[in-house]
């Protein structure tokens, strides 16, 4: 069957939300990463160049006028499959550097293995020629081993090469009900009670020591770029009367939501005694099969020298935010040689893990070899 491939148009969006819908990606739990009611109301959120590269299936006719002479040939295609591309500024080896992110690789099951995802690369490989950056990264579930054979087991030849860089553990943090904060000698305020300028010159210094910790301004702390955050939600450290720490709660459930499909079988063995320990717990029972998780992401996990005495209160607030809100669950993304990765270990949670890559095309090799040793960290909320 012939295919086309092109960046998306606007009205796209109805087929987009239906691949998306209808894929889900399979690893413990089977997820859709659905985009309602608009899928374009999350680019912004991905970066400031966010390209959605769609795969058509062709469907071509003619129409005739007058005389049954032709006069227009009509081209129809069907999305069946589909890519984005984002380009983002994050801090690479301590600098400001613009990085890529390629992810929602989707394509219908009727359509795999028809060389859909060598085409897109190849289309990708144009488009990566505006040097709006070097390398990219993306992240792999764990599980998903149609991806992992596909794009790093036995990528062809004209592929970007993926290398594993780090593991990544999405926790899950179980929302019961809120706790005291306790912080001794600590204050702890709001984004909204202190100067925002303040709040992003601490990011800037004590983000740069983690690999593509991301970059923002005070216009993408109050604009589309992070739609759904609230400064009155970014909890603030002060020592001294000095910022010293710096986590958000961050609720995209109005333009994205993660649907459950399936459960694997640990999960559905489980699923019982899991509902009867929430019930005891008083937290909420696993989702449903079809339904959206409710939860709100912990971003911008930032406390000046890792320190854990600075991260268990943020951490504690945030969580006591997501439970007068009556999210389910509170969801934080750490790489593996994170040290606020045990902390937040300490907080009742299911564990979700994936594979941070390097992508870079042959020519770009050298930016992956250029990276130094810091901790990766992954901001699970622009993906």
């Amino acid at each position: 069957m012939p295919y086309t491939f092109e960046l998306s148009r606007p009205d796209d969006d109805p087929a987009i939300r239906r691949l998306l819908r209808e894929n889900p990606v399979p690893g413990q739990m089977a997820l859709a990463y659905e985009r309602e009611p608009d899928y374009f109301l999350g680019s912004s959120v991905m970066g400031p160049l966010s390209q959605t590269l769609v795969a058509r299936q062709e469907t071509t006719g003619d129409t005739s006028g007058e005389m049954g002479r032709e006069t227009a040939r009509e081209v129809v295609g069907e999305v069946v499959g589909l890519a984005t591309r984002s380009v983002r500024p994050l801090f690479v080896n301590g600098q400001v550097e613009n990085v890529g992110y390629i992810g929602q690789l989707r394509v219908d099951e009727a359509h795999r293995g028809r060389w859909l995802v060598p085409a897109g690369f190849r289309l990708f490989h144009r488009l990566h020629q505006d040097a709006a950056a070097q390398g990219y990264i993306t992240t792999i579930v764990e599980g998903n081993t149609q991806a992992e054979g596909l794009l790093v087991e036995k990528a062809r030849r004209h592929y970007p090469a993926y290398r594993r860089l780090e593991r990544v553990f999405t926790l899950a943090l179980i929302v019961r009900r809120p706790r005291r904060v306790a912080a001794p000698g600590v204050e702890i305020r709001t984004a909204a009670q202190v100067e925002l300028a303040d709040v992003i010159a601490f990011l800037h210094r004590e983000g740069r020591r983690k690999q593509f910790f991301p970059v923002y301004s005070a216009e993408d702390f109050t604009g589309p770029a992070t739609r759904g955050l609230r400064l009155d939600e970014m909890a603030v450290a002060l020592q001294g009367g000095k910022i010293v720490g710096v986590l958000a709660l961050w609720d995209q459930s109005a333009y994205k939501q993660t649907v459950v499909r399936a459960y694997g079988d640990n999960l559905r063995r489980l699923k019982p005694l899991y509902n009867l320990g929430a019930k005891l717990l008083r937290g909420q029972p696993l989702t449903p099969i079809g339904q959206p998780i409710h939860f709100a992401y912990a971003a911008f996990a930032c406390v000046a020298g890792d320190d854990s005495a600075l991260f268990r209160p943020l951490l504690q607030t945030v969580y006591n935010w997501a439970a007068e809100h009556g999210f389910a669950f509170l969801m934080l993304g750490l790489c593996q040689g994170d040290p606020l990765l045990p902390v937040a270990r300490g907080w009742l949670h299911i564990p979700y893990t994936s594979a941070l890559y390097t992508v870079c095309w042959q020519e770009d090799e050298a930016w992956r070899q250029g990276l130094d040793g810091r901790v990766p960290y992954v901001e699970i909320g622009t993906l």
